[in-house]
């Protein structure tokens, strides 16, 4: 194991072109002085680093290789997706407008076997009602923010949350329904699904015509990725015991994702109800497809992030490594053991869970092979842990770039 890159400042993205060239994405969240803004660079083979995009929209989620070109998953508000030229560094806008301000942002971008580009948008809410919580959220520390927009047509419950109003010092409450901003009742409303649309996988042409809903109900699908047999896969953040809706000992999942699916956010996770029925926020569930069941679950707050398909010619070929993030312990549920930080090998054949031999990663993010010598890469974010306060405890220029024998895959 060497070092390939260091010095990085929350990383979460790395490409490779069909010559093995490196490019990285930095995130650009401004945790511990880091700089504002999100950055792409290449690797050079000294090992410095070519800085070939800054200032993007924060925080950079997705960069991917395509037709000569960088992709690049800008989260922002509103969340972008860009084409970068590496020959000319000319920076150009595919889609632009996409849901912001909220939980979570616009992710990675993966190509279809289609020609057409697959992303995922994560949602504005742990469970689809705005919180107290969102002011613990580091990237985030509002209360009022962006609602989710429904990716199919929903008709909402009677479910509605009493918190205290921090828009006041009086101590006034306020209730809040889902789907709707803080502080504002929703019982029982229609509400149109629509594109663009939060917690949600949709798709676009090569140039932002086009846009379509794929499948919707997905929370946070931070990995994409597609099988050489066409089957897309996503990676999803279950929902945590937060907010005014939390929910307990949720696992994050490994999903197939189909056309026109519903995988059961915000009232299931995992083909499974999150909470008693008398907690749905959505009454027309009959209307819509039967929730989605997942292929593999992870530990409840692994945080499963990106994975790479191991290539021919190596132990396990075919099978995934995915990057766990790991918790984010005290915010997203009670103390406890620390879950995640590593990087681990799921098997297509039976979905079944392998360890990997544990490495010195402080928060593993992205895996890639290389096209070349089929040596792995994986990129650690950094040191980032939540503070018993909830604040955050993180540190700049900790992330970093490892390059991995292809032996690690004969575990």
């Amino acid at each position: 194991m060497e070092q390939a890159a260091g010095g990085l400042n929350f990383p979460t993205s790395i490409a490779l072109d069909p010559e093995g060239a490196v490019f990285i994405a930095e995130s650009g969240l401004p945790f511990d002085g880091a700089p504002a803004g999100g950055v792409v660079s290449k690797l050079l083979a000294d090992g410095s680093l070519a800085r070939f995009a800054d200032g993007l929209r924060f925080p950079v989620n997705g960069l991917c290789w395509y037709d000569g070109s960088l992709i690049i998953s800008e989260g922002g508000n509103p969340g972008r997706i860009s084409r970068l030229d590496p020959e000319t560094r000319e920076l150009r806008t595919i889609l632009d407008g996409l849901p912001g301000f909220g939980n979570y942002h616009t992710n990675m971008v993966a190509v279809g076997p289609d020609g057409k580009l697959y992303f995922s948008q994560g949602a504005m809410t742990n469970s689809g009602v705005i919180g107290l919580d969102s002011q613990d959220l580091a990237w985030l520390r509002e209360v009022p923010h962006n609602c989710d927009v429904p990716g199919y047509d929903i008709t909402l419950a009677g479910f509605e949350a009493e918190t205290r109003d921090p828009r006041c010092r009086c101590g006034t409450t306020v209730r809040t329904g889902a789907f709707a901003p803080f502080g504002t009742s929703a019982k029982h409303r229609r509400i149109a699904g629509r594109v663009p649309c939060t917690a949600a996988v949709m798709r676009c042409d090569p140039d932002g015509s086009n846009l379509e809903l794929v499948a919707w109900g997905l929370r946070n699908a931070y990995g994409l990725g597609f099988l050489p047999d066409g089957r897309l896969l996503a990676t999803d953040q279950g929902a945590d015991m937060r907010g005014s809706r939390p929910i307990a000992n949720c696992p994050d999942f490994l999903y197939e994702v189909c056309l026109g699916a519903w995988y059961g956010w915000p009232d299931f996770y995992g083909g499974r109800p999150g909470t008693d029925p008398a907690g749905f926020v959505l009454a027309n569930h009959h209307e819509l497809p039967p929730p989605a069941r997942a292929l593999v679950e992870f530990k409840p707050n692994s945080s499963a992030v990106k994975f790479a398909i191991v290539p021919d010619g190596l132990p396990h070929a075919g099978d995934l490594i995915v990057a766990l993030f790991g918790d984010e312990k005290p915010m997203t549920a009670p103390q406890g053991p620390r879950v995640g930080r590593a990087v681990v090998r799921v098997s297509l054949r039976d979905w079944s869970t392998h360890p990997l031999p544990a490495l010195p990663l402080a928060r593993p993010i992205d895996v890639a092979f290389c096209p070349c010598s089929q040596a792995v890469y994986v990129l650690d974010f950094g040191e980032f842990e939540i503070a018993a306060d909830k604040g955050v405890a993180a540190r700049a220029g900790s992330g970093s770039l490892w390059k991995l024998r292809p032996s690690l895959m004969e575990v």
